[in-house]
């Protein structure tokens, strides 16, 4: 007897900081595409947030989808610091701080829910798991986890030996350390959550076999997960781009005109930082490259991406740099459409902070990464993406994470990847890897994120 989808309700609750957002409403869209009731739960501004910047969709697919903010305390949303001595954003700690609030209001949500669905499945994330508590008390809820970074960086930062770090070991890959990931503060919220009870049914995660097969293998062995599902859905955001309605952004008229495979993409992440002096070592090995480029340099989000900045801000580049680079370079000073320029014909590579979002939507495009993290698990995913995967290369390796990388070596990674003949490897398996990424994620392919997607809508809607 086929299970009917009309009277299951899925609750899906984000963390409010982009690449969570972002990746919860793609997944919400794809689910809602199969004809299920999916509720996006989060504070009205992340809301905003999150539907504001979807790309890659007709906009009309979110219409679909029931929106509930969630109250929350108010918080100070100050300036990034790009002087700061740790990367890690720490112009959010107001808002993580005051976050957990919305606890009780989420609770009379899935309790409403609970009432009028003969289940209600809730997906949240480790930084979200009092979800899974609330879902946990009610007779017809199943809390699931939704992994927004790669398992392997879960498996790789394991102490000790284990099967995923004797495999990497045995391919020479290093595993990076984890100091200065977090911020003190953040890493005790980290802490306190994950001391908390947090069930859950299974695990959804935004990969695929083609990516981290063998570490989905490795985790299924894991004992505090075995009796579970996993379900590798990825890549959650579309991988047949459709442009977003006019009025066009910019930067897309520009690329139109650029040669194929001629252009570098440069976005160091929404929320991170450089200094002035870093910036203007950046966009000197820019310049000395020779290469033609997009560069995303605009102040990092705020707590509250909508609050009207003090002042506009200014960046110090080298004397004449505008001047030199207006054939070859443009400049995005606010928000960009990332997946529509990596989908673009005249894009060659993407120098990226390596937060999983902007690996997995590279990947799946098929475009070479010049590896640059800031912050979190990013060192891990930079690793990953160079050496494991070999489909980029490390622009500042995290051992020196404290140095201002200069404009000589910012230069030669550059050329390593879009000029030698040294990168034509890189650049072919990359192009390989996307698409066979493309090809799993593509309806009706053999063991496919598809039909990963299909078997964990089946299961969530079983009588």
């Amino acid at each position: 007897m086929e299970a009917s989808k009309a009277d299951i309700s899925i609750v899906v609750v984000p963390f409010p900081a982009q690449g969570h957002l972002n990746q919860f409403l793609h997944l919400s869209i794809r689910l809602s595409s199969h004809g299920l009731a999916v509720h996006y739960a989060a504070p009205s501004t992340h809301i905003r947030q999150a539907r504001s910047r979807l790309q890659g969709w007709p906009a009309t697919v979110i219409e679909s989808l029931h929106f509930h903010e969630l109250p929350i305390p108010s918080y100070a949303s100050p300036a990034p610091n790009p002087n700061s001595s740790i990367f890690f954003p720490t112009q959010f700690h107001p808002l993580f701080d005051v976050f957990e609030d919305v606890e009780p209001h989420l609770a009379n949500l899935l309790q409403a829910l609970s009432a009028t669905s003969r289940r209600v499945v809730v997906i949240s994330e480790p930084l979200t798991s009092f979800a899974a508590r609330e879902a946990a008390v009610l007779p017809n809820a199943e809390p699931y986890t939704f992994w927004t970074t790669p398992l392997s960086s879960t498996l790789a930062g394991f102490g000790g030996e284990s099967p995923a770090t004797a495999l990497l070991k045995s391919l020479g890959v290093k595993i990076p350390s984890w100091e200065d990931c977090w911020s003190k503060e953040v890493q005790a919220i980290i802490t306190r959550i994950q001391a908390k009870f947090r069930p859950e049914y299974g695990l959804l995660t935004n990969t695929c076999r083609s990516i981290e097969g063998e570490f989905l293998d490795f985790f299924m062995q894991q004992p505090n997960f075995i009796g579970k599902k996993l379900f590798p859905i990825g890549p959650v955001n579309p991988t047949n781009i459709m442009e977003t309605p006019e009025p066009r952004h910019q930067c897309l008229d520009w690329l139109d005109k650029q040669p194929a495979s001629s252009v570098l993409y440069i976005s160091l992440g929404s929320n991170s930082s450089f200094s002035d002096v870093q910036n203007e070592q950046l966009a000197t090995g820019l310049l000395n490259s020779d290469q033609r480029f997009v560069w995303v340099l605009k102040e990092a989000d705020r707590g509250d991406v909508f609050v009207k900045k003090e002042i506009d801000e200014k960046y110090k580049l080298p004397s004449g740099f505008m001047e030199k680079v207006k054939d070859k370079g443009l400049i995005i000073g606010d928000w960009a459409p990332q997946l529509e320029i990596l989908a673009h014909k005249a894009i060659a590579g993407f120098m990226s902070h390596c937060g999983w979002n902007s690996c997995v939507e590279s990947i799946s495009m098929g475009v070479p990464i010049l590896a640059w993290p800031m912050h979190s698990e990013q060192p891990w995913n930079s690793i990953f993406v160079s050496d494991y995967l070999k489909v980029g290369v490390i622009v500042r390796d995290w051992d020196r994470r404290k140095e201002i990388l200069l404009a000589g070596e910012i230069e030669e990674t550059i050329k390593k990847v879009m000029v030698y003949d040294s990168g034509e490897e890189i650049r072919r398996r990359a192009k390989e890897l996307g698409e066979t990424v493309r090809q799993e994620a593509a309806d009706g392919g053999a063991a496919t994120a598809n039909t990963e997607l299909l078997a964990f809508i089946h299961h969530a809607t079983r009588l």
